[in-house]
Order: structure tokens, then sequence, then C-alpha cells
């Protein structure tokens, strides 16, 4: 197994050191899910699956209305992010402008699917839907940076600049 995959996983397996701190924090709030889920996304770039049965059981919810909400959501992962996050656009407007191939071009030129990180940690690829860039199709962000008009060539010349920022 690589190091970047054995990281991830021990980063979802460990105890999360802020959950208790959250899980006070919005212990009386109505509707408090949300707000927890995007706390602990913010704090530790994903929210872990071991995380998953104390949140419902603070919030007296099935651990399956918990998971179903971090899966539903695009913005939550279960597992941490590579270095750069590269999110393209699936929504009508998109398509119609060429970001089904885009996102293949994406997953050919980084050697890994959608919904995942490559192998060496550097990309987590995501496709999302509809980043309010419609008149500006096909649309992605980059390490939450939004690019508009992306040609294949284009892509290829943001991942090129993000591999060389490192």
């Amino acid at each position: 197994m690589d190091l970047a995959r054995e990281a991830r996983q021990a980063a979802t397996a460990a105890p999360t050191p802020h959950l208790q701190e959250v899980l006070a924090r919005h212990a009386n709030e109505e509707g408090a899910l949300l707000p927890i889920l995007h706390e602990l996304q913010d704090k530790l770039g994903h929210v872990p699956a071991s995380a998953v049965s104390e949140i419902a059981d603070a919030l007296n919810l099935s651990r399956a209305e918990v998971h179903g909400v971090v899966t539903y959501y695009h913005h939550f992962r279960s597992e941490p992010a590579g270095r750069h996050v590269l999110q393209i656009c699936r929504a009508e407007a998109c398509q119609s402008m060429g970001a089904d191939a885009l996102l293949s071009h994406a997953e050919l030129r980084l050697g890994c699917a959608s919904h995942s990180t490559t192998s060496d940690g550097s990309f987590t690829l995501e496709p999302v839907y509809c980043l309010g860039l419609c008149a500006s199709s096909p649309a992605l962000t980059l390490d939450g940076e939004p690019h508009g008009r992306v040609s294949p060539r284009g892509l290829d010349a943001l991942i090129a600049q993000a591999r060389s920022a490192r």
C-alpha cells in the first residue's frame, strides 16, 4: 500500500480531537447536523467515518442519517483530500459545453477516477453540480479558485502550475 493511502486511512480511523468540542458547541441548536459537519470539515478537511456514530448519538439520529448527509453533499468528504482539489462542474450548462470530455481528460491526465485522489496524494478529482459559472462553461475550481471556459489544454496548464507550486 502506498504512503499517501496509508496516511489517508490513518487520518480517517483516528479519533477526532475537535469532535467533542464541536458537539458541545452545537448541543442545543435546532438542526445542528449541518453546522457540525461543516465545522468538522473546515477543521479537519474531512468528516472522518469514525465521527459518524458519535454525531448520530449526540443528535439522536441514526448512523445512516448522518452518513446519508455526508455522502449526499459534494462539499463533505469522508477521507482527507489531496494537496490540490480539482472540481469540475457537471451541471447542464457545463455538460452542453464539453464538461464530460473535460472530466475524462482530467481522469486520464491525473491517473485517477472521479471521487478519488491520485496515488501520490497530490490531487483529488471531484465532479460537482453547478459552480455558478454557467455563462463561462465548462467551469472548474482548482483549490477553490474558479476558472471558466476551460479547454483540455487549459486544464493541463492549470495542473502543471499546481504541480510546480508545491
